[in-house]
């Protein structure tokens, strides 16, 4: 089959590999549609992924073409269009036993550490499908996994009402945090974003101001809650800056492992400031598939492109250069 290849650090291009065939509690997926995010971007940097080669793709939905001998009825079945969860934990560990599986100290994903969606078929764990409902495409529910992300990140928020709520980045996961503000009580959310084609998007979306720095946003108290989508140290810099007296600064991008920020602990302390983080994934998958067929995301505003798996390493090109906002490749 074909599929995409992140052969070494800089380096990706299309190949033919083995067809998958499932474990006893496996599924093969004929991938309909699978999205590029900026963690595939750090894979090519030669970060988070274990090693190299890998197929990419850990946003991806399909349908079920093979099961494995050991997967039950009711369960998931030949013909089923389901969405994929990548997450891959031991359960073992103490992370896993005590609840935090996103933390494992095993942990892999579908697309980081073993073969992803960005490829003609993938193998993934029967427990991790989601059936798709039938007013669902299964070609927009790649958007599934970065939305269940989303929800993790506001879980760790655990947002109060009211809340005046920041967001540095106005690309797919900026936008996504936006409509989860939107919906958990914010009394306003503003977006900060270089790019006016992302702004007017968010301004689309609902958002109360949306500007190129917060300094043009006038809050000189600052924001209850703040949220760096982007992962860029700049933004996390600046948006350190902006959290109000016992508000949150939530730690949502994926910045380079080489990126810093400073720090003022005495302002933390004095102010009751949080800094935290979220990290994937954690039993948020199946929440974002029931919100996802509620339509809480419009496919045709955050999805802009669609290209063939053949066009993929033109497609991490085009994203790199923070062209559109969700970039799906279609085998």
């Amino acid at each position: 089959m074909k599929a995409a290849l992140i052969e070494s650090v800089g380096t990706i291009s299309l190949t033919e590999v083995p067809d998958p065939t499932p474990g006893p509690r496996d599924v093969v997926v004929k991938v309909a549609a699978c999205g590029l995010c900026g963690t595939d971007l750090h894979i090519l940097q030669g970060e988070f992924a274990p090693r190299l080669p890998i197929v990419p793709g850990h946003e991806f939905a399909g349908e079920v073409v093979a099961v494995g001998k050991d997967v039950g009825a009711g369960e998931v079945a030949v013909g089923d269009r389901v969405a994929v969860d990548p997450s891959l934990y031991c359960h073992e560990c103490r992370y896993c036993r005590n609840g935090h599986a996103n933390l494992c100290d095993r942990w892999q994903a579908i697309g980081v550490s073993v073969p992803g969606g960005a490829a003609e078929y993938a193998v993934a764990p029967a427990a991790n499908c989601v059936v798709l409902p039938e007013h669902v495409r299964v070609q927009d529910a790649a958007l599934i996994e970065p939305l269940s992300c989303a929800i993790r990140g506001y879980d760790v928020l655990r947002s109060t009402l009211g809340a005046r709520v920041l967001i540095y980045g106005a690309g797919t996961m900026g936008l996504m945090m936006l409509e989860l503000a939107k919906r958990t009580g914010a009394s306003g959310v503003d977006v900060v974003d270089i790019n006016p084609d992302r702004l007017a998007t968010a301004f689309v979306l609902g958002c109360s101001g949306a500007a190129a720095s917060a300094e043009e946003l006038d809050r000189p108290q600052g924001w209850e809650v703040v949220i760096d989508a982007t992962g860029n140290a700049a933004a996390i810099q600046d948006g350190l800056g902006r959290v109000a007296k016992a508000g949150t600064f939530l730690q949502f991008g994926v910045a380079d492992y080489a990126a810093r920020a400073t720090i003022e602990p005495y302002k933390i302390y004095n102010q009751e400031i949080t800094i935290t983080g979220s990290m994937a994934v954690l039993h948020s998958y199946e929440r974002a598939a029931d919100l996802f067929a509620t339509g809480i995301l419009d496919p045709e505003v955050f999805i802009t492109d669609r290209l063939p798996l053949a066009e993929y390493p033109r497609a991490m090109e085009q994203f790199a250069a923070g062209v559109g906002r969700k970039t799906v490749v279609v085998p």
